[in-house]
């Protein structure tokens, strides 16, 4: 069984503002000649990576929900410039919504049971090019 990572989405107001903010980085890459690949940095390294890499997810707290989830290719620890030990988690570029879910605020990162983990949203139970708002309202009306 799969083991999750849950985070915060720190000021990102929907799906579609992380998805930006991922192409901006890839292109940013892209102009520089570098290789992009997606990685995201933490303070706290999970102790129980091995669980996590390969079948794992980030999945992401937008505006109180939980609203996505991106598949973790690797979890690197290493070391900053002042000896703070960090730890960058390399995600797949794709991000898949899920059914949402309320959550309420914490700190950096917390495990997510694979059981406990919501479902995504297939394109059988809304459709891609519906807004991500759209979707929220169905889904809180129970039509979803």
């Amino acid at each position: 069984m799969a083991l999750h990572l849950l985070k915060l989405c720190v000021g990102c107001e929907s799906i579609e503002d992380l998805e930006g903010w991922i192409e901006e980085t890839r292109l940013a890459h892209q102009q520089m000649g570098r290789p992009y690949r997606q990685v995201h940095t933490t303070r706290m390294v999970p102790r129980r990576m091995d669980e996590i890499v390969g079948a794992g997810s980030l999945y992401w707290v937008i505006r109180g929900r939980i609203a996505a989830r991106q598949r973790i290719e690797a979890i690197e620890p290493f070391t900053d410039g002042e000896g703070i030990p960090r730890c960058h988690l390399v995600l797949t570029p794709e991000v898949i919504p899920v059914q949402p879910r309320p959550c309420r605020p914490f700190q950096g990162w917390r495990y997510l049971a694979d059981g406990d983990a919501p479902a995504d949203i297939r394109i059988v139970d809304a459709p891609a090019e519906m807004p991500e708002a759209l979707r929220a309202e169905l889904s809180a009306l129970g039509l979803l």
